[in-house]
Formats: structure tokens, sequence, C-alpha cells
């Protein structure tokens, strides 16, 4: 069977075009190889260090992991994990009222930085604000300001973290703000409501559920700052640790570090489920129960 070909127009012929060049990319490509090669060889590493490292971390976790499976009902482990509990309580303490300072500040300036709410000049002045606070690391604010005037313990710690928070959750807030749906702020100023009632009922009912996620996520990362922070002497599970890894009690720092990750993936499974509810809902009650008593398919 002979194919049939499209005639041409006459006096014209096809020739395809020519194939990109990857010239630049190349180059780029070399460029970044080289920088990174020369910045290897630069950094002056004991590289051979680096093969020991996987026998000696075994070692350490191997020392660490003695302590867990000791019998924690009895005597000294049973105080190893009461005492590390204690602080890692003390550390959700620490990681909680500084996410609520962050979140209590961070609320109105996230409506001052709104393009869609306040004034050009100032958001400019808020966002610059937030923009400075949020590249100051907590251990700065912890070291600089808090530590030096309420000293030692747990309230400095909450105060360095609840001011590293307001930097995050106002940038988050006002940008939560800025994509919400303009549709109910209009109905509610054709309907002559004041500016502070179309805040209250046309915006700030469609940026909680949002903003409330934000703060149980920054909670979360709160948590492993309040660690950090403890061995600042801010209080906390931080503070035993850094006194665990002084003398190189390697049991009792694996106890520690059990408590620390139990505890910190519980929080996350709890705050993931919150947050998974307040933004896409709650199942119907109806759905709930029908997927109560569908019983699972057997495993393939």
């Amino acid at each position: 069977m002979s194919t049939i070909t499209p005639p041409r127009a006459p006096g014209r012929s096809f020739t395809p075009p020519p194939a990109p060049s990857k010239l630049r990319e190349t180059i780029g490509m070399l460029a970044v190889t080289l920088v990174f090669a020369l910045a290897v060889v630069l950094a002056d590493a004991n590289w051979p260090r680096l093969l020991e490292a996987p026998a000696v971390l075994g070692e350490f976790v191997v020392l660490m992991t003695q302590g867990v499976l000791q019998n924690p009902l009895e005597a000294p482990t049973n105080e190893y994990w009461t005492r590390s509990l204690e602080l890692m309580i003390e550390s959700l303490h620490i990681a909680w009222i500084g996410t609520l300072i962050g979140a209590i500040l961070s609320f109105p300036l996230g409506f001052l930085a709104a393009r869609n709410v306040a004034p050009p000049g100032v958001v400019v002045v808020v966002r610059q604000i937030l923009n400075a606070i949020r590249a100051i690391p907590e251990i700065i604010f912890a070291i600089a300001i808090m530590l030096p005037i309420f000293g030692l313990g747990p309230l400095a710690g909450a105060l360095a973290i609840g001011v590293n928070s307001v930097g995050t959750l106002g940038k988050l807030t006002s940008e939560a703000i800025e994509s919400i749906d303009t549709g109910p702020v209009e109905s509610a100023r054709a309907s002559g409501a004041s500016r502070w009632q179309v805040i209250r009922y046309a915006m700030v009912p469609q940026v909680m559920p949002e903003v409330v996620a934000y703060w149980l996520y920054r909670f979360e990362i709160n948590i492993r700052a309040s660690a950090i922070l403890g061995v600042l002497g801010a209080g906390g599970i931080g503070s035993i640790l850094s006194a665990l890894f002084n003398i190189r009690a390697w049991d009792r720092i694996g106890v520690t570090l059990a408590v620390i990750i139990i505890v910190t993936l519980i929080i996350d499974a709890i705050s993931g489920s919150i947050r998974h509810r307040i933004i896409h809902g709650a199942a119907p009650r109806g759905v709930r129960r029908r997927r109560a008593l569908t019983p699972e398919p057997p495993p393939v």
C-alpha cells in the first residue's frame, strides 16, 4: 500500500529548526562542579575520619540502647525516665507559652502587613519588622536579651521562642489574609459595614482555620527549639541533655533521647490530626459511622 504525502507549496522546502544550544547549561554545570570541588579541597577537613564515623556512631547507639533496654521500674533507671519526662513536660510548657505569645502578637501584625487591609506605608514598615525578627534566631534572642534580663530558667526560653515566632506567624497570617475570597468582603461593604466590621465578620472567619493550623505547626517547631535553648540554661530537657553529654553518661543520654523522640512523635501526630480537621473539616457523622462499620478488606 502506498502512502500519500501531503502536497507542498511550490517553491518552498521544509527545513527543521536548529536544535537549541546547550552550551550555557553545560558551562553552568561545569562551573558549579568546579566550585564544589574547590570547596571540598579548601575545607581542610580530615576526610579519612569520615570513614570511621559509621563505626563510632554504631558504638554510641549501642551504649545508648543499653540504657533504654534496662528495666524502667528498677532504680536508678526509673529515676532517669521520671526526670527526663518531667523536663520534657517543662519543654512542652516553654514551647506552648512561646507559641501563645507569638500567636497573640502576630495576629494583629498580620493584618497590618496585609496589602488588602492596611495602607501601603504601614504594610512596608510592619513587613520589615517581621523580616528583621524572622532573620534573628531564637538562640540569639535568648543569649542577647532574655537571659540577661530574666536570668536562667524557662521564662527566658519561652519569651525568646515567643518573640521569634512573631516573625514567621505574622508573615504567614498576612499571606492568608491576602488570599481570602473577596466576595464576603465586598458584600459586607455594600451592606454598610464599617472597616472593623468587615475585618471581624468577613475576613477573620475566612483566615482563622488556616491561621490556627499555622499556630499548631509552629508549636511543633517550638518544641525542638525549646530543647535547644535548654542547653543555654533556659530550662527544659536540653539542660539535662547538655550535662549528660559533658560526663558521657550514654545510658542516661539514651533514655533522654528516647523520651524526646516519643513525646515529639505523639505531639506531631496529635497536632497533624487537629490541623487536618481544621483545614479539611470533620467527616459527616453518617460517613464516620459507615467507615466504622465497614470491615477492612483482607490483605492481598
